[in-house]
């Protein structure tokens, strides 16, 4: 599985990878949260950070975005769970891009014990989000 950089003519894609994994495993998610977030995502974020994706048949099932030394969003489509893309793309920063920070949403076990599984530990909390919404954020740093 190979790892590309993604520009801006990948957005529509990785904001589809996005969707599919947020509905898969943020359950505590609104629906008109879903589509607050999509539209900061799509139109802000994406913007702000460095995209790395990794594809199957062409098609991307999975993409990172880092920024500094920080993963700031980590997604894999739920087709592609369990394949080892995002253990792939989290290992790719870390050796590459000096990446050693990450902000997890609490509620999201399945990636809170991922990123544990992957050496980092929680160094702080926040019990909002950082689009000010009540959903605590972990901080975690590799160790």
């Amino acid at each position: 599985m190979n790892i590309y950089q993604a520009t801006q003519t990948h957005y529509n894609e990785l904001i589809e990878v996005w969707e599919a994994s947020v509905r898969a495993t943020h359950h505590f998610l609104t629906e008109n949260d879903i589509l607050h977030y999509k539209h900061l995502i799509l139109n802000t974020y994406f913007e702000q950070v460095r995209l790395f994706c990794t594809k199957n048949n062409g098609s991307i099932n999975g993409f990172i975005g880092i920024n500094d030394d920080m993963v700031h969003m980590l997604f894999i489509h739920p087709a592609a769970r369990g394949t080892g893309a995002g253990k792939r793309l989290l290992q790719y920063v870390i050796d590459n891009h000096q990446i050693n920070k990450v902000d997890v949403n609490e509620q999201n076990q399945q990636a809170l014990g991922f990123y544990k599984y992957m050496g980092f530990e929680v160094i702080g909390r926040s019990e909002v989000d950082g689009a000010g919404k009540p959903y605590p954020i972990l901080a975690m740093q590799l160790v």
